[in-house]
């Protein structure tokens, strides 16, 4: 190291210059030192030398259009401009955050609305198809998409349905019941089918409402109904499952049964004595005299002298004789919220509705292990199951879903919503009078709210006989209510749909505006449907054919680029790639 004389007895390093002063190279040379003893270990310090910063992570990939719209496909009623551009910005997380936050509106403020402004001596039961008004309503044009996704797949598990007269005549109470499951659609697993249990429309429907105790001097026993249900289809199921939803198997080889019928017995017993809601537990209130005016949209109360006394047993849970209804139910409840099977039945079920009819062993798994523990010890956040079932690596990558055994098939409510969406359609009247589209042969062959029994419309077990499907090994619910006709039905339906609306006097209509004005362009008019209907994996045959027989329309033919919007749309809902969702 070269120095320099600067005064007796100092040195500094060279410094060419002239504006450096001597007390400045002096400090200079000393942090110099310094730094160098710390950097060799000398100085007589052991300290170790800072580690070094590590670089920041690379930021995520961005999300395509194309991907997008996939997530959205399985998340929502279905992608539109808006929200493929909000979800590109915010990242799937942070989507799913946002989701979480929005508000949401009621379903059954909407039906209070209706009959407080309709005829005051007309039955309520005058306003049944209004529920429908408020599911497409928000199904349609609601913010709070996932919520409102969710509690369509909540409603398809834990079913009532208005084909059963009682729950056809309360209509406010049906979308009460809606509503409370898009306000457990966020919150814990537990206090949903507390919530359920004791909704007085899901006591009509599965006869838990005016239950009573058992009397062994008329040899009455109590019903049955609720009890076998709400373990064979909203909880443990029929049997035994390892935590990946995979059947356990006894040393024959044979499925084990998850409880026997005098578990249905002995639980049956905890669903005695709860009836209507009100200001006391009369037995002429439990039959359904003085009638509270809103029992239907209270959970149901308990009535001591209706519920059995003696001990209940079941699941290998024994409560002592004498205990209340309400402690007795808790049991009850806790015991099936706790059981193994719950979260991977739960679980698997809700990704057949989101993503996929057969999902691997290892994606329920890792789902129903969510179920069990959020990451912070609590059991059955709603929240944390979502998250895990739509962001797991199985829902978001493109090869997986390319496989022949991934997807599922597009029900019917979903293809309309997702029409709806996707092309802006509108009401003329406000109210989305979308009434009923049950029949196969001239609809959609499914209608919300309204299946025809306690199993949906499908079971989530469903295996078309004698099919590819069937030889594979492989479920397929929503072909149980697929064939000729609804196929035939879906078609025709969808073409008066696209091309004049659908709904009370064709009330809900798309004007197509975006689309007419690519009609000029073929190629570009097909590219934007693949993308809003098919999530941009419509093959390049598919495609071909489409915008080929677009281009058969001549430019110069009347209303030319309103009808070949038309018709790229409906090609497109007609297709393989859009019925079934990949």
């Amino acid at each position: 190291m070269e120095e320099h004389e600067t005064e007796p007895g100092m040195t500094t390093l060279a410094d060419d210059s002239p504006a450096t002063t001597t007390t400045e190279r002096n400090v200079a040379a000393l942090l110099f030192v310094a730094a160098t003893a710390a950097a060799c270990g000398g100085g007589g310090s052991d300290s170790p030398a800072p580690a070094p910063v590590p670089a920041p992570p690379p930021p995520p990939p961005a999300i395509s259009q194309a991907e997008a719209a996939r997530f959205l496909t399985q998340a929502t009623f279905g992608p539109t401009d808006a929200t493929i551009q909000s979800l590109i910005a915010l990242g799937y997380g942070g989507w799913i955050d946002d989701q979480f936050a929005k508000p949401r509106a009621l379903h059954r403020t909407y039906l209070e609305q209706a009959i407080a402004a309709g005829d005051p001596a007309a039955p309520e039961s005058t306003y049944r198809n209004h529920v429908m008004d408020t599911f497409w309503t928000q199904a349609i044009t609601g913010e709070d998409q996932l919520r409102q996704r969710m509690a369509f797949a909540l409603s398809q598990i834990f079913v009532v349905s208005q084909a059963n007269a009682d729950v056809n005549n309360r209509p406010r109470g049906l979308a009460d019941y809606l509503d409370m499951l898009g306000t457990h659609a966020f919150g814990n697993f537990r206090a949903l089918i507390e919530a359920v249990s004791l909704h007085p429309i899901m006591g009509l429907y599965l006869s838990a409402l005016r239950n009573q105790k058992e009397d062994p001097a008329t040899g009455r026993v109590p019903d049955e109904n609720y009890a076998r249900e709400v373990m064979q289809l909203f909880t443990i199921g029929l049997y035994q499952l390892n935590s990946d939803g995979s059947l356990k198997r006894d040393g024959s080889g044979n499925p084990i049964p998850t409880y026997s019928n005098a578990d249905v017995q002995g639980l049956a017993k905890v669903f005695t004595g709860f009836s209507w809601a009100g200001p006391d537990t009369t037995n002429t209130r439990f039959f359904g005299g003085n009638a509270d005016p809103n029992r239907d949209v209270t959970p149901m109360q308990a009535y001591a002298q209706f519920h059995s006394t003696s001990a209940k047993t079941f699941l290998g849970v024994t409560i002592p004789a004498n205990t209340p209804a309400l402690p007795s139910l808790k049991t009850a409840l806790d015991t099936l919220f706790n059981h193994p099977n719950t979260a991977p039945f739960f679980c698997r079920q809700l990704i057949q509705r989101f993503v996929t009819s057969n999902p691997s062993p290892a994606y329920v798994a890792r789902v129903a292990a969510a179920f069990t523990d959020n990451g912070a010890g609590v059991r059955g956040d709603m929240k944390a199951i979502i998250r895990a079932l739509l962001l797991d690596s199985e829902a978001r990558s493109t090869s997986i879903a390319a496989q022949p055994t991934w997807g599922k098939l597009r029900e019917p409510v979903i293809r309309l919503a997702n029409w709806a969406r996707a092309f802006g359609a509108t009401s003329i009247s406000g109210n989305y009078t979308i009434r009923n589209v049950a029949d196969p042969s001239t609809a959609l062959g499914q209608n919300p709210l309204r299946s025809p029994s306690v199993f949906n419309f499908y079971r989530p077990g469903y295996v078309p006989p004698s099919t590819v499907i069937a030889s594979a090994g492989l479920v397929a619910p929503e072909f149980q209510i697929t064939g000729e006709t609804s196929v035939a039905g879906y078609l025709n339906f969808m073409r008066n749909a696209v091309n004049s609306g659908v709904g009370t006097g064709t009330d809900v209509r798309a004007a197509y505006a975006q689309e007419v004005a690519l009609a000029g362009n073929p190629d570009q008019l097909v590219d934007r449907v693949k993308l809003l209907l098919t999530a941009g994996q419509m093959t390049d045959a598919t495609r071909t054919a489409i915008r080929d027989a677009v281009a058969t329309i001549p430019a110069s033919a009347t209303n030319a680029s309103l009808n070949r919007a038309k018709l790229a749309i409906y090609l497109a809902l007609a297709s393989p790639e859009f019925i079934v969702q990949k």
